[in-house]
């Protein structure tokens, strides 16, 4: 049976602000008489001093507790499916999230579509609801921050009907402050409906590598003055919705050809390329005041000679990010589940030398017994002592007070209703993603496409992993969107490596078309995709490009009569290279990165700032 409160059907029921107060009184009596938790006056407000004696009452477990923010499978916080009680019992040895509450005490949890946390709005909500009930339902207990990656692009944990928006390179390509502070503002709103009060975005690294394999378009651009604009727009978005915002990945994670999620990274810049390149948008996350700052699993020798991870790296996040930059908010791991960082520490080493480093939160451990149980040891071994604890655990309450979730941490399905994905926001997801779509190339005036002239139209090529924010194979979508233009569209998926048989029946395709459309997917010089685009030029018909990730493709395929970067292959953004295609709107969007020629990597072919217009 439901919880009152987090009822799975009907609206859920919001509780007082009485109810709240009266759960959240075991925490702190000072916290109940007064109220509102809110940074106010002084470096930290006038109410730290209460905080600080919330944390002189926790037992050592309840500390080490609040530093994690883990995963957990399911989509209810009492209630999970079979399946996913198995993999918690496998991975975390709980049935639930409230078990997990009760046995960790953990400050906070991710949600991931993975993990089966997201499934739909209204279930998020009861989700959240659950989770923080469960929380402040035990001894001393503390709600629950509540996280989450909800970059937009390529990187989305929420999908539709909530609002998606273009990912950073598609932004950077529109170059708007205000659109980004835009994006903020409504992707924070439609989080803080559905009870997710961190988002791990925006992504401050500076892509200047375009083999770059983890970070690329999640990147504004190459251009560290415009990532830094865009970088503190966003945040600013944010601030004004009641979500936390975390600019990724310090010390920057732009200019290198490794996965941290597979392989440790190295970033050979100086620590004058450093200050140049990658430091700029974090000094002005932080002169922003964002609110956390996660870590990256890489190392740069010249910020730190030990060759650690900077993760791990005191130098680097307590000497450069605290001392240098200034920056007294909270610090967060990237995964720690990550290759990067396991590398050359065991998973027992990780979190301990994470939290000498600097760091005040934990994220997601491959096992959170053992990093919890190894800093638990280290502080009564003595390696780790209270007060180093009890400076992270500080910061992190102070953003939880911050965010009012000690005042109220419920929401409810109204609240859903009135704020996630409604006509408004979708409207203006829309313009905004109008206003990036970029035009490289476009010989003889091939687009728009005409309705009367090329009204038959194949949409053909790479149909990969779909995020959150698509509703199936971008093949589909774009055709689906060109047919609602006017257009008779059929779609045919070819894939990121097409074999000759699945090229020749493109081509066979193509010739009933009067013009062929083909999605791009990361094409290099000996890709079978570069081949299925000469084999369909080869029919005579025209043939409209459309990268659907990196726009740097268009260097290996010289002879495309026209070209477009959509930046990602989500919904929002293939129905803008749609209005594109159709002559509905201008394209406006310019490059943010340079794409370099295919035989010349130190030759431009189109700079930064390069694009087209009917």
């Amino acid at each position: 049976m439901p919880d009152s409160s987090t009822g799975s059907t009907g609206s859920t029921a919001r509780p007082s602000r009485r109810t709240v107060l009266a759960a959240t009184a075991g925490v702190t009596t000072a916290l109940a008489a007064g109220g509102t938790v809110h940074a106010a006056t002084g470096p930290h407000g006038p109410d730290d001093r209460r905080l600080r004696a919330l944390v002189s009452r926790m037992t050592l477990e309840e500390k080490v507790g609040q530093l994690f923010v883990t995963r957990v499978y399911g989509h209810s916080a009492t209630d999970p499916d079979q399946a996913d009680i198995d993999t918690n019992l496998k991975e975390i040895g709980v049935r639930t999230a409230a078990e997990l509450l009760a046995k960790y005490r953990v400050g906070g949890i991710i949600y991931f579509a993975w993990a089966h946390n997201t499934r739909a709005p209204h279930q998020i909500a009861d989700l959240s609801n659950g989770i923080q009930k469960a929380s402040l339902g035990l001894p001393r207990g503390l709600p629950v921050l509540i996280s989450t990656d909800q970059e937009h692009g390529i990187v989305a944990r929420v999908g539709e009907p909530a609002t998606l928006f273009p990912g950073a390179m598609a932004v950077g390509a529109g170059g708007s402050r205000s659109d980004a502070r835009t994006l903020g503002r409504v992707a924070g709103r439609e989080l803080r409906a559905m009870g997710i009060r961190q988002n791990y975005s925006p992504v401050a690294d500076v892509n200047v590598n375009p083999a770059n394999p983890v970070i690329g378009v999640r990147s504004f651009g190459s251009d560290p003055e415009a990532v830094s604009r865009l970088v503190a727009a966003e945040v600013k978005g944010y601030e004004t919705s009641g979500v936390a915002s975390t600019a990724k990945h310090f010390p920057g994670h732009g200019d290198t050809v490794t996965d941290s999620h597979d392989e440790l990274p190295y970033i050979h810049h100086t620590r004058e390329q450093w200050e140049e390149l990658d430091a700029p948008p974090f000094r002005a996350a932080v002169a922003a005041g964002i609110d956390s700052i996660m870590t990256a699993h890489i190392v740069v020798p010249a910020l730190d000679g030990s060759e650690d991870p900077a993760t791990l790296s005191r130098p680097i996040l307590t000497g450069i990010l605290r001392e240098e930059l200034g920056y007294d908010g909270v610090v967060v791991t990237d995964s720690l589940g990550m290759e990067g960082v396991r590398t050359k520490y065991g998973d027992d080493r990780v979190p301990v030398l994470a939290l000498k480093a600097g760091v005040d939160q934990l994220l997601n451990p491959p096992s959170l017994d053992v990093a919890w149980n190894a800093v638990l040891d280290a502080v009564r071994d003595g390696e780790l002592t209270e007060d180093r604890l009890d400076e992270s655990i500080l910061r992190v309450l102070r953003l939880k007070a911050r965010l009012g979730l000690f005042e109220d941490p419920y929401v409810s399905h109204a609240g859903v209703d009135r704020t996630v994905g409604t006509r408004a926001h979708l409207a203006t997801a829309d313009r905004i993603t109008e206003r990036t779509t970029t035009l490289l190339v476009n010989e003889d005036g091939l687009l728009p496409l005409s309705r009367r002239r090329q009204p038959r139209l194949l949409v053909v090529g790479a149909d990969p992993a779909s995020p959150s924010g698509t509703t199936g194979p971008p093949t589909g979508v774009l055709a689906g969107a060109l047919t609602e233009l006017g257009f008779t569209a059929t779609a045919l998926s070819t894939g990121t490596a097409p074999s000759a048989a699945t090229a020749a029946k493109a081509v066979a395709a193509a010739r009933d078309a009067d013009a062929v459309i083909v999605g791009t997917y990361n094409v290099g010089a000996t890709s079978s995709q570069k081949a299925l685009v000469e084999q369909l030029l080869a029919t005579g018909k025209p043939v409209v490009a459309v990268a659907i990730r990196n726009p740097y493709d268009v260097a290996h395929l010289p002879g495309v009569k026209a070209y477009l970067a959509s930046y990602s292959w989500t919904d929002v953004e293939l129905r803008a290279a749609a209005r594109v295609i159709a002559g509905k709107v201008n394209p406006r969007g310019t490059l943010p990165v340079p794409v370099q020629r295919a035989d010349d990597p130190a030759t431009a072919l189109y700079p930064v700032g390069y694009g087209l217009r009917f």
